[in-house]
């Protein structure tokens, strides 16, 4: 089975993400889809496994499997994280639904860290266009503003919202190089304090619930083992292809 037909025939949850996600699209903006599909079982029992994630086919496309994505929410990666909240979902079978449901289970305090770490690398790439080129790449600095944003009101609320509601015109006016650099940089050195701030009070638990994500995982792997239809497809590959081999 290529990479390409576990994304087309397994995938559980797509949804689409970036700036028509955070509520910044304009004319030219892409649509960039991001996916979690669950690899059949009976792959894992093969000496090569099935891959953590696959690009494309479709351009902009970008999918997990289910394990890797699981992995990465529990570490608060806050890529996958905003997926989990896309207010643009495009698909999610009962696998998929119940994903949804458990977006909650993901969220941490480790998001301060993840987050901060994150906005932290790319202030750096930001910094170092100021020094070469004299200015930073300022849709980049836009998105930065955003992720902050996101941060603090995550680490106050307990609750991630991606879409950058009443933000978006000041956010837009930072992409098309409105807003002078001092006063970006002043934006987000505010936005770092105040997220420091609200992580010495913030309603989330201290650890997510890997437990409860484990059971999730379990189940589906289980359901998909006992999947008569795909077993037998699956099984068929592995011992045609234990065949040629000997």
């Amino acid at each position: 089975m290529t990479p390409e037909e576990l994304v087309a025939r397994h995938t559980v949850y797509s949804c689409v993400m970036g700036s028509r996600a955070f509520g910044l699209a304009t004319a030219d903006s892409d649509t960039d889809v991001r996916g979690v599909y669950l690899a059949p079982t009976p792959l894992f029992w093969r000496f090569e496994k099935p891959p953590t994630h696959v690009e494309g086919p479709a351009d902009e496309q970008f999918s997990w499997e289910l394990e890797r994505f699981c992995e990465l929410a529990l570490r608060a990666n806050p890529n996958v994280l905003e997926c989990l909240h896309s207010p643009l979902v495009e698909y999610a079978d009962e696998t998929g639904r119940e994903l949804l449901a458990l977006r909650e289970a993901f969220l941490s305090r480790r998001a301060h860290e993840t987050f901060a770490r994150y906005a932290l690398g790319q202030r750096r790439k930001l910094d170092a266009d100021v020094r070469r080129y004299g200015a930073p790449r300022w849709k980049h600095a836009m998105h930065l503003l955003r992720l902050l944003t996101s941060c603090r009101d995550l680490l106050r609320t307990g609750v991630l919202t991606i879409d950058v509601g009443a933000e978006r015109e000041r956010l837009l006016a930072v992409k098309r190089g409105e807003v002078a650099w001092p006063e970006v940089e002043a934006r987000m050195a505010r936005l770092a304090a105040e997220s420091d701030e609200a992580a010495r009070t913030t309603p989330l638990p201290r650890e997510p619930d890997r437990a409860r994500v484990a059971d999730f995982l379990f189940r589906a792997r289980r359901a998909s083992a006992l999947d008569a239809d795909a077993h037998d497809e699956v099984v068929q590959r592995v011992v045609s292809g234990g065949r040629a081999g000997q």
